[in-house]
């Protein structure tokens, strides 16, 4: 599958869904977009026509508010009706503003964060006291981190040789209210996690090769759960957005809007 032109219809109908619903969180949803497009594009093993398939990969989108970008992924990859994108946001429409489990390929409904890594923990112990093949990938933003909840789960994933669980950081360096530097600082990130006994690679998180190539040899060591540090830029793809605060809730408006589908080629 070309993950490129993936990437480009994942961004494209995400800034068209929330221009459209009058939402937010394009910013993190763009972030997000080349490494969902590796992900459901080559790494994953699903059936889109049989979602509820027991022996799939289970993804968990923990950074719930960034659900456009999900939601695109799942309606490309023929889970759903692209059609249904257009009703994102509308008052009974399965495609809420947050990441919902009612919708067919997503496993667990986020919002509120801190909840999906300490969630696909449980998950990918199951699949260990089973016997099962399945693996867990969970994203996180770098924001998240910030909750406890996750640390946790940090702890707790290779006291449990979770080497099925990778978790995956959206490292845009931005969060809701300002840099993460500023609001409380990660770094040394790859140093924690790897202090914490997992397996560490950092990539660039737009670089296809680098992110296939990673996630392409999991797990990296025996009994030790992975996390992939991905490098990526806020509102990548749009000019007017990349690194840019103000997208983590501002709503493009219509000459914004043509200008960012002209720059990602359109629907």
């Amino acid at each position: 599958m070309n993950t490129d032109a993936l990437a480009r219809d994942i961004r494209a109908r995400a800034v068209e869904m929330v221009a459209r619903a009058n939402a937010s969180h394009i910013g993190g949803a763009l972030s997000m977009a080349d490494l969902l497009a590796v992900l459901y594009g080559e790494i994953l093993r699903v059936r889109p026509a049989e979602p509820c398939w027991l022996e799939r990969d289970r993804f968990i989108l923990s950074k719930g508010h960034s659900c456009t970008a999900l939601y695109a992924a799942l309606a490309l990859h023929g889970f759903f009706s692209e059609e249904e994108l257009k009703t994102y946001g509308r008052d009974g429409a399965r495609l809420m503003a947050h990441v919902s489990h009612k919708v067919p390929g997503v496993e667990f409904s986020t919002g509120s964060l801190g909840h999906g890594l300490p969630f696909g923990c449980g998950k990918a112990l199951a699949a260990k006291r089973q016997g099962k093949a399945w693996r867990v990938f969970v994203m996180l933003s770098d924001g998240e981190l910030d909750e406890g909840s996750n640390w946790e789960a940090i702890l707790f994933a290779p006291q449990h040789r979770l080497d099925n669980l990778t978790a995956i950081v959206d490292y845009n360096k931005i969060q809701s209210l300002g840099r993460v530097s500023e609001v409380l600082e990660l770094g040394p990130l790859a140093d924690k996690f790897r202090a914490f006994r997992w397996a560490v690679r950092e990539v660039d998180g737009h670089n296809h090769g680098e992110i296939r190539a990673a996630l392409g040899a999991l797990p990296w060591e025996p009994g030790r759960p992975n996390c992939l540090i991905a490098h990526t830029v806020k509102g990548k793809g749009v000019s007017f957005m990349e690194d840019k605060l103000l997208w983590h809730y501002k709503t493009p408006d219509s000459a914004q809007l043509q200008q960012a589908l002209g720059e990602l080629g359109g629907l």
